[in-house]
């Protein structure tokens, strides 16, 4: 990987990152078509580069972390079952899952179909508003369950963490905000760990090369998440849906022809 490529792949990320089409699978595919060898280095920089996406998230949102305990609590709660499901599958997870282009593209497809289907259940519905401090903890924990499902490339921790919350009666701006927080105890866990395994056996280059995907994550994410913020008071995410179907068909043609 070069510098160049490390770029890319941090606009990738944190322009994806909080959007419900997995920036993991971004990611993934991004890094084929710049045909970056597969190697450990680079699955650890798929992982850790995240995190200078959630950076911009602390930034946004300094205030409510700090001063807003009673929806921290809850981000606490929900991280619980994706901080054990993760650490349990880990293994493969860097093995095996963030290689395997056809399991990401099913994941994408599936996925899709999902959300359209979700909004297509949901049309017309108005949820009550309920503050991220009165959700009851159950909820917060099975949220955590739905994130956990985004251990699978493709799958999109956004996606879950979203389609849970309204599934679970949260209104779109309140699971989407919840969503933001949730990201960062769960990347910070995520890539501490895999950088405690990994870290020692990267070379100085490298280590230069995550500095630098982390910073143009953080640049792209925080326009991200601006982005969506606003997006989500007008508009639903179906378009997402069919982009993720558009994206996972293509890619299973691509596989299953050649």
């Amino acid at each position: 990987m070069n510098f160049l490529e490390a770029i890319i792949l941090g606009v990738v990320e944190g322009f994806t990152e909080f959007l419900p089409i997995s920036s993991t699978a971004h990611l993934v595919i991004s890094s084929a078509l710049l045909h970056i060898p597969e190697s450990a280095f680079l699955t650890s920089f798929i992982i850790a580069i995240q995190l200078g996406a959630i950076a911009s998230v602390v930034l946004i949102y300094w205030k409510r972390i700090l001063w807003d305990l009673e929806a921290m609590k809850r981000v606490v709660a929900a991280f619980i079952p994706t901080a054990l499901i993760g650490y349990a599958l880990y293994s493969l997870v860097k093995t095996f899952l963030l290689e395997n282009l056809e399991i990401i593209a099913w994941s994408l497809l599936i996925g899709g179909f999902v959300l359209i289907v979700f909004e297509w259940l949901w049309k017309g519905k108005m949820p009550t508003e309920t503050p991220l401090a009165e959700m009851p903890y159950m909820t917060a924990i099975v949220i955590g369950c739905m994130q956990a499902l985004a251990i699978v490339p493709g799958v999109s921790r956004a996606g879950a963490t979203i389609v849970g919350g309204m599934f679970l009666g949260l209104g779109r701006k309140e699971i989407v905000e919840f969503s933001f927080l949730l990201a960062i105890p769960t990347m910070l866990a995520a890539t501490g760990y895999d950088l405690l395994k990994t870290g020692s056996s990267f070379a100085t280059r490298e280590w230069e090369l995550l500095a630098i995907g982390f910073i143009v994550s953080f640049i792209a994410a925080y326009a991200g998440v601006r982005f969506l913020v606003s997006f989500v008071q007008t508009h639903s995410f179906t378009g997402f849906g069919w982009y993720r179907v558009a994206l996972g068909s293509f890619i299973l043609a691509v596989l299953y022809v050649t």
